[in-house]
């Protein structure tokens, strides 16, 4: 049997997330105990190789603790989405996270897991870095595909990080879309792709001459300013880039070491064949 400390509590949403980050456990020996969240994450995390798997609602916060408890999980990773609408909306909260929501001041996400986070380690149970073993797929420093951003784009990259740092200060959301240094979208609620696809309709309704905006979008990403990386950290994947091509967008804009690529290097393979540029600062 493992040692209590070769034991990893995973916190599972939706997407690929989740499954990367149970590959990468047990391949570094880890016996996995994974939470799924019954709202969010894919029904084939039961046949991915974890030691045993619990669903649970999104709102039973004594039952995911009293699961770790009784599996002698001491730490713990979230992984994958949680829409907000869910966390906000969708959920029944148990009496401990009624309590805690009560007890915020924002209603935001990272108040919200950030308090989660808070009671877990009350209870003996360490929230690690969701990217803790994935650090391979952070996203590097410079130009990651073929080709580089264009002058027009690099403004649009510049003046997307000052607004999406500002927004991003209220939690609001991780992205915006710009064309001609003019913000056409900015991420709430909706997600990532959303947002893109959202600025791509804005974008196609403005016909004809009436319209100086060039209808080349780029798609600006950043970490919070003060990101925690246990949980809600920014990704994306090759679905974000076949959302961008088909919203006319020919940027992506990243913040190094604080975005995860979930797809490695195809999500690049899809951005170079779509002559999308794709770059981390």
């Amino acid at each position: 049997m493992p040692s209590h400390d070769k034991k990893l509590g995973l916190i599972a949403g939706n997407g690929k997330f989740p499954f990367l980050v149970l590959d990468a456990a047990r391949a570094s020996g880890y016996e996995v105990v994974v939470i799924a969240i019954q709202e969010e994450a894919f029904p084939e995390i039961e046949s991915h190789g974890a030691a045993s798997v619990h669903w649970l609602s999104l709102g039973e916060l004594s039952k995911l603790i009293e699961t770790f408890q009784r599996e002698s999980v001491k730490r713990a990773v979230m992984a994958g989405q949680v829409k907000h609408k869910q966390i906000f909306s969708a959920i029944r909260p148990d009496w401990r996270l009624a309590k805690l929501l009560l007890s915020l001041t924002t209603r935001n996400t990272d108040s919200l897991l950030g308090a989660v986070a808070k009671v877990l380690a009350e209870e003996g149970i360490t929230l690690e870095n969701s990217t803790w073993l994935l650090e391979p797929l952070l996203a590097k420093s410079g130009v990651r595909t073929s080709r580089a951003a264009s002058e027009q784009e690099r403004q649009n990259i510049d003046y997307g990080r000052t607004v999406a740092r500002h927004m991003a200060q209220h939690d609001i959301g991780q992205t915006v879309v710009i064309a001609e240094a003019a913000c056409v979208a900015v991420e709430a609620m909706e997600g990532t792709d959303a947002t893109i696809e959202r600025a791509g309709q804005i974008m196609r309704s403005l016909r004809g001459d009436a319209s100086t905006l060039s209808r080349d979008l780029t798609v600006v990403k950043i970490a919070k300013p003060n990101q925690d990386m246990r949980f809600d950290v920014p990704v994306i994947g090759v679905k974000t880039v076949e959302v961008m091509h088909a919203a006319g967008a020919t940027c992506l804009a990243l913040d190094a070491g604080k975005c995860l690529l979930l797809d490695g290097d195809k999500i690049l393979d899809a951005a170079n064949a779509a002559g999308i540029a794709i770059v981390a600062d």
